[in-house]
């Protein structure tokens, strides 16, 4: 299962008074997955609403404006790849080899799916290289980097930092690749075969 998860919005008789936290959880799962096969600017406000299965008066008391819901959507959406790696890395147990194997399999897995489209961040950022995208496209990163950066220096690299980056670039690769190049699962093969090596540097022979 990849990040992005199943959508389902219950119809709602008219008149029927509906829980709030409800309604916008509902509204933002729904925008999440039209942004990603859409595009930020792909869809208007009317089709929009009509997608999440609220007025245009709802989205508005949620979320503000469009941008706002953007903002949501990306911010849900980072939250929950950063915890689904790091779960995935949890399954390694302590040993580092085994923690980044597990990482760059479940993005195999992410990149066989037929609805992969990239990145939903990156993507973000590159349709609207300004806030509130830009910035949340670099805490997004920022969260990936702070996982590759704990599993090397785990692995007792000499410079955990430097080859936080390093596996970032190759996860990141990976995750463009598979979309452009329809790789699939064989982009994330292929950078982990090229991150392993990185750990072995321990600075200790």
């Amino acid at each position: 299962m990849g990040p992005i998860g199943t959508i389902c919005l219950m119809p709602v008789a008219k008149g029927t008074s509906l829980d709030p936290d409800r309604t916008r959880a509902a509204m933002l799962e729904a925008a999440t997955v039209v942004f990603y096969e859409r595009g930020l600017d792909g869809v208007g406000i009317a089709e929009l609403c009509s997608s999440v299965g609220a007025s245009k008066e709802t989205l508005y008391r949620h979320f503000g404006s469009k941008d706002g819901l953007i903002a949501a959507v990306l911010q849900a959406r980072s939250d929950r790849n950063n915890a689904w790696l790091r779960r995935a890395a949890a399954t390694g147990g302590d040993d580092p080899v085994a923690q980044l194997t597990a990482v760059f399999a479940v993005l195999g897995e992410w990149f066989d799916q037929p609805q992969y489209r990239g990145c939903a961040l990156l993507n973000a950022a590159t349709q609207r290289h300004f806030e509130p995208a830009h910035s949340m496209a670099v805490q997004h990163l920022d969260g990936y980097q702070a996982l590759l950066t704990e599993i090397a220096a785990a692995a007792g690299v000499p410079d955990p930092d430097r080859v936080g980056r390093q596996l970032l670039m190759l996860l990141q690769g990976a995750t463009v690749m598979a979309d452009h190049l329809a790789l699939g699962r064989a982009a994330a093969d292929d950078a982990l075969a090229a991150a392993l090596p990185l750990l072995a540097t321990s600075g200790t022979d």
